[in-house]
């Protein structure tokens, strides 16, 4: 008798719009069985734009941070990141929890949870995300173009690869497809 399969953290990254929060957002509306969705905490204003996310100012992001309130916290373009610590209640419970994550402290979660970590990364061809980031208005054209420069890094070893070039819908499928042959 084989033991069960011990829940995931998947850590979905991909560069500024490859559709990550719309996809999550897709997710939310209709989620897979044993899979939670893991809102960030950003000392940004709630209605910033982009993704659903709980805002808090500075202090209280210290504050939650000094009382341990987070399992994965972070600095990136002039504001902090957190992951609740409820992430780490939910893959007890045997459930697998997606968050929108960042590439460039992937190796500070793997530290964390070793091999309970999925690194999902969102593909998008350059084409494709170059018309996607001046639709949304967003940038200048200089940092449109540092972002796509960002983007043509390649993926962090052991990442898998899901393209997000089409129809939210056929990615929101693979997902499923991906999230089922490792159940």
């Amino acid at each position: 008798m084989s033991s069960p399969q011990k829940a995931r953290l998947i850590w979905l990254i991909g560069p500024s719009g490859s559709g990550k929060d719309s996809l999550l957002n897709a997710l939310r509306e209709a989620p897979p069985a044993g899979l939670m969705i893991a809102h960030r905490y950003i000392t940004r204003a709630a209605d910033a734009g982009g993704e659903n996310h709980v805002a808090l100012t500075e202090q209280e992001f210290t504050r939650r941070a000094a009382l341990g309130f987070f399992a994965i916290r972070w600095q990136a373009h002039g504001f902090h990141y957190g992951i609740g610590s409820e992430i780490d209640l939910w893959l007890a419970r045997g459930q697998n929890v997606l968050v929108n994550g960042s590439r460039l402290h992937l190796a500070q979660v793997m530290q964390r949870y070793g091999e309970q970590l999925m690194p999902l990364c969102l593909e998008v061809s350059p084409p494709v995300l170059a018309a996607r980031l001046r639709q949304r208005g967003r940038e200048s054209e200089a940092e449109i173009v540092r972002r796509l420069d960002r983007a043509t890094q390649p993926q962090p070893d052991g990442c898998l690869l899901l393209n997000n070039d089409g129809a939210l819908s056929q990615t929101v499928q693979q997902l499923r497809q991906l999230l089922e042959a490792y159940r």
